[in-house]
C-alpha cells in the first residue's frame, strides 16, 4: 500500500520519489507495524518499478487488449508494482501476484482485481529476459527505440545520452544500465569542521574513489544518525558535486583571493563545502539562491561554518553585486537533471525535449553575469547535472562567443587521479565509468 501511495504522489502531483517516500516510511514506523525490512522493500518497489517503468509498461502493453493510454493510472501503477515484483525481486510469484491482486481489491474494487489478476498471471509465464527480447524493437532496425525499451530510458534521452558520450554501443549501454542502479550514499567530511576518519568511525563505510573529503556509506546505513550529520559538518553529497567544488577551489589564480560566489546556491550542498574551504583560506562566500525557500535550506547547509559568509534571495540574471567583485565564481545551473537519473528516475519519464529550450536562456545568462561577477583574472566554474550538449558545451561555447573576454582552462589536472576524463578542456563525469552523477564543468578566466 505503501509504495502504491508513493507512486500516486508521483504520478498525480508530480512528486519526486525521495521526497514523498521518507514521510510516508516515517509515518509507517511511528505505527509500530513497520520495520527496516518493510522499509527496504517499499523503498526497492517504488524506485525499482519508477526506474523500470518504460520497459514494464511495454510488457503490460503486450498483456492486455486496449492501447495503455486507455487503462486508469492507479491500475497502470498497480500492475507496475506487480510486474516489478515478478520480474525484478525474489519475490515468489504467487506472492507477487496474490499482494498485488490484494491491493488492486482494497484501493480499485473487486472487477479491477480480476483485470490486474489476468494481467500479472500473463506476466509470469515468462522472465525479464524472455519478455524483452519479445516486446523490444530489433536493435539493427532502430538501435535508440531498442535500447529505450531494454534500459528504460525515453528514446530522446537514449539520443542525447548517446550524442553526449560520442561513442560505440558498450558506452551508451553502460551508461543506461548504470542509470538503473541504486546509487551509492556519499557522505562529505567539511573541512575543518569534520574528517573523514570521523565519520569512518560512526558508521560502516568505503572511501571516496576521488574526494578527499568523501566516504561511501554501507547499504542500509542511516546518515541522519551520524551526529557530524545532526551538526552539519558534514553532510551527503555524490562525489561529482564535491568534485565540481573542489575543482573551481583549486583553480589555481593570481592576485586577490579572498571573495568568492556560489550564484545558484540552493539546496546548499556545494556552498556548504566552498565555504568551509573558503574559511580555511581565509575568504569569505556570499551564497545566493533565487528562491526564498531554497536560501533557507542553503542558510541551514552553512549554519555553524566558521569562516566569514552569507546568504542572500538574489536573481543571479539581476544580481545585486558590482560586475568584478569576486574572485572565484561557481554558477552551477538549473537543467534537465538527466544526470541524476539514478537518484530521480521519475525525471526520465517527466523531462520532455522541450524542456531544454526552456533552461537554455537562463543557463547562458546565469554564465555570463558569472562573467561579469567575476574579476580579472578570477574564474568561473559553469556546471551542471546534466551531460546533454545543449545545456554544457552549447552553452559556454555560445557565451564565449557573445561576451568575449574569457577564455577556456584546462580542468582535468584540478581533478588527479580521476580517469577517464576525456579531452578537455572541460569535464563530464558519467556514472558508469566514475560512480558518480554526470556532472558537467567548464572553468573560464576573465581575461578582460
Amino acid at each position: 500500500m505503501l509504495a502504491f501511495e508513493a507512486l500516486r504522489a508521483v504520478d498525480e502531483r508530480d512528486a519526486y520519489a525521495n521526497l514523498v517516500l521518507p514521510p510516508l516510511l516515517k509515518k509507517a514506523r511511528e505505527k509500530g507495524d513497520f520495520d527496516g525490512r518493510d522499509a527496504a522493500l517499499a523503498t526497492e518497489l517504488v524506485y525499482g518499478t519508477l526506474r523500470r517503468q518504460g520497459t514494464y509498461d511495454a510488457i503490460i502493453s503486450a498483456c492486455i487488449d486496449r492501447p495503455l493510454r486507455e487503462v486508469d493510472p492507479p491500475v497502470l501503477d498497480v500492475l507496475a508494482l506487480g510486474a516489478h515484483q515478478l520480474l525484478g525481486t525474489r519475490i515468489p510469484t504467487h506472492a507477487a501476484v496474490s499482494a498485488s491482486v490484494e491491493l488492486a481489491r482494497v484501493v480499485l474494487g473487486d472487477g479491477r482485481a480480476k483485470f490486474v489478476n489476468a494481467v500479472l498471471r500473463k506476466i509470469s509465464q515468462q522472465d525479464l529476459d524472455a519478455w524483452v527480447a519479445q516486446v523490444a524493437p530489433p536493435y539493427d532496425a532502430d538501435p535508440e527505440d531498442h535500447l529505450a525499451v531494454v534500459h528504460s530510458h525515453p528514446r530522446w534521452v537514449v539520443s542525447a545520452l548517446w550524442d553526449s558520450l560520442g561513442g560505440g554501443r558498450a558506452g551508451i549501454e553502460d551508461l543506461l544500465e548504470a542509470d538503473n542502479e541504486r546509487p551509492e550514499v556519499t557522505l562529505v567530511a567539511r573541512p575543518g569542521r569534520s574528517t573523514t576518519e570521523e565519520l569512518a568511525a560512526a558508521t560502516e563505510t568505503l572511501p571516496g574513489r576521488w574526494s578527499p573529503y568523501a566516504l561511501r556509506m554501507a547499504e542500509g546505513g542511516e546518515p541522519g544518525a551520524i551526529d557530524a550529520v545532526k551538526d552539519g559538518r558534514a553532510g551527503v553529497q555524490d562525489e561529482g558535486s564535491q568534485l565540481v567544488a573542489l575543482a573551481l577551489a583549486n583553480a589555481p589564480i593570481e592576485g586577490s583571493d579572498a571573495r568568492w560566489l556560489d550564484g545558484c546556491a540552493g539546496p546548499g550542498g556545494k556552498a556548504a563545502l566552498l565555504a568551509a574551504l573558503a574559511s580555511e583560506r581565509g575568504a569569505a562566500l556570499l551564497a545566493s539562491e533565487k528562491q526564498p525557500h531554497r536560501a533557507r535550506l542553503v542558510e541551514r547547509a552553512l549554519a555553524g561554518n566558521p569562516g566569514p559568509y552569507q546568504v542572500i534571495a538574489a536573481d543571479g540574471t539581476r544580481p545585486p553585486w558590482l560586475p568584478g567583485s569576486f574572485d572565484r565564481v561557481l554558477m552551477d545551473v538549473p537543467c534537465s537533471g538527466l544526470g541524476a537519473l539514478r537518484r530521480r528516475p521519475e525525471a526520465r519519464w517527466r523531462r520532455r525535449p522541450e524542456d531544454l529550450d526552456g533552461f537554455a536562456p537562463l543557463q547562458r545568462g546565469l554564465l555570463t553575469e558569472a562573467l561579469r561577477a567575476v574579476r580579472v583574472g578570477g574564474i568561473v566554474g559553469y556546471a551542471t547535472c546534466s551531460p546533454h550538449l545543449a545545456e554544457t558545451r552549447v552553452v559556454v561555447d555560445d557565451v564565449l562567443k557573445k561576451v568575449g573576454g574569457a577564455e577556456l582552462i584546462d580542468a582535468r589536472p584540478l581533478l588527479p587521479g580521476v580517469p577517464a576524463l576525456g579531452d578537455g578542456p572541460d569535464i563530464q563525469l558519467w556514472p558508469h565509468l566514475h560512480g558518480t552523477d554526470a556532472m558537467y564543468l567548464a572553468l573560464l578566466r576573465r581575461t578582460a
